[in-house]
């Protein structure tokens, strides 16, 4: 019997920490448990990891691909155009698409370096 009544003891303990009671009586505040905000924290983890995280880095990449941009190289903009750099300030690139065929992009529309020779073995 005194073994039951300890079993239940356990489980009402149990259950109180996984579902906390109502306090609905006047004056009884619920006392104040750092694990009620570990789901909460959990959960800005878990969205730091997987969304947060990754987002920052890829951005910290592009920003040093940028910097990294002179004259000569071959890139694809974010609109697909294939070209070679001929020209670069630090709000412009002029970008040559063609033989004396060249056009003005924003330098943060440049989406990827390609390999040298890109747009050279590129057949329509």
């Amino acid at each position: 019997m005194k073994l039951c009544v300890n079993m239940l003891n356990i489980m009402q303990h149990l259950l109180d920490f996984i579902v906390t009671p109502a306090y609905a009586q006047a004056g009884v505040q619920q006392p104040f448990s750092i694990g009620s905000f570990l789901p909460l924290i959990v959960i800005f983890g878990i969205f730091y990891f997987l969304l947060i995280r990754p987002q920052q880095k890829k951005a910290k990449e592009h920003k040093q691909m940028l910097s990294a941009l002179e004259e000569g190289v071959e890139v694809i903009t974010a609109g697909g155009v294939i070209g070679t750099i001929k020209g670069i300030d630090a709000h412009w690139v002029k970008l040559e698409v063609f033989e004396d065929n060249h056009i003005k992009v924003q330098r943060s529309s440049i989406g990827a370096v390609m390999p040298k020779g890109t747009s050279k073995s590129i057949k329509l």
